[in-house]
């Protein structure tokens, strides 16, 4: 063994050398292929599509972009009123037929029921997009009961591992899509957020999994949204004590003056997407780039988020780095508004 794993060190650092070499024709057969993509990609019109998480945020905008394509629709929440709401929205737009099915993604025999729901219905599925979620943020030392985590990897993976599962058999027979919302969290690490970032390496782990065992049969669309304009992002979280609510000074400090993506454009890049049949998704685009940050400067990235998101020693949680640049970004850009309305239009 010793002498394969030399052998092996030899071939694969050779490999890896040369490699750079051809990355411009990788590249070039990549953007043929992109370009065909874009040519003959799928018409959604008449096509079922299921997404889970539609009662708000990128899932509710997912609903009225495919609602405008013509796809007849499966939306899922727990939020009845809500649900009604998209329902109605969607069939004003364009989708020939929308049905809400009420339905908690945690609980395995409820994503039995609204796959066999939908199938019943329409008959068929064509695209499954898993894209309910929750966000602890808290850090770990301060949770007194680690169990009020459980969510995020019971809704975030576990939801979408269970309905993938009941979809499989239709997809197949449909040689369907599956659309998996993740997180850029995935590999941007943010105190507060270990578990929530976990959920959504899971989840790229996981289907990049499948995709090897399905092959050709049913295409999987990874999506790795940065900040969208959510519940989410406005300060909706999971409590260390395990309810949702709304803390908009933790919003201050987690989200602070990150650029925020609008739901409406996220969901349409992600549905052109998955038409396109692409293996992967990064909105904002310019998120994309943190990964090589990732790869070649870890330990900046530690070090930047360490020292902007975390407070001082005997300081609150609440007083980091990153709220007080919130605060003065706000009022450098209040004064220069009221510069502007103060000063005389010639």
């Amino acid at each position: 063994m010793d002498l394969a794993d030399k052998l092996m060190n030899v071939i694969v650092v050779t490999v890896s050398l040369l490699a750079p070499f051809f990355l411009h024709q990788y590249r070039s057969l990549k953007a043929f292929i992109s370009t065909a993509r874009t040519l003959f990609k799928e018409n959604v019109t008449g096509e079922v599509v299921l997404i889970t998480g539609a009662s708000s945020g990128i899932g509710e905008h997912l609903a009225y972009e495919y609602a405008r394509r013509g796809a007849r629709l499966a939306l899922v929440a727990r939020r009845k009123h809500r649900l009604q709401e998209v329902n109605e929205i969607c069939d004003i737009i364009g989708s020939p037929e929308t049905v809400y099915i009420l339905g908690d993604v945690s609980n395995i025999e409820d994503c039995k029921r609204f796959v066999d729901a939908t199938v019943d219905h329409f008959g068929q599925l064509d695209h499954l997009v898993t894209n309910a979620g929750v966000a602890p943020v808290c850090l770990f030392e301060d949770y007194e009961d680690i169990t009020k985590a459980l969510p995020a990897m019971d809704i975030n993976f576990w939801g979408s591992a269970y309905s993938t599962y009941f979809a499989l058999q239709h997809l197949r027979k449909s040689k369907g899509k599956i659309i998996v919302i993740s997180s850029c969290s995935s590999w941007v690490f943010a105190p507060r957020t270990g578990f929530y970032s976990a959920s959504k390496a899971a989840l790229i782990s996981f289907y990049e999994a499948m995709r090897i065992e399905l092959g050709t049969q049913i295409g999987i669309t990874i999506v790795t949204p940065g900040f969208i304009d959510t519940e989410m992002t406005e300060g909706k979280c999971l409590s260390k004590e395990g309810t949702l609510e709304v803390d908009r000074e933790m919003r201050d400090v987690q989200v602070n003056v990150m650029p925020v993506e609008t739901a409406e454009r996220c969901a349409k890049a992600i549905v052109e997407s998955a038409c396109r049949g692409d293996k992967y998704l990064t909105v904002p685009s310019w998120m994309h780039t943190t990964v090589l940050w990732r790869v070649f400067f870890p330990e900046m990235m530690d070090w930047w988020n360490g020292v902007m998101l975390m407070a001082g020693a005997g300081s609150s949680s609440r007083d980091a780095p990153s709220k007080k640049l919130l605060h003065v970004a706000t009022g450098i850009k209040q004064l220069f508004s009221l510069e502007a309305f103060l000063t005389p239009s010639k």
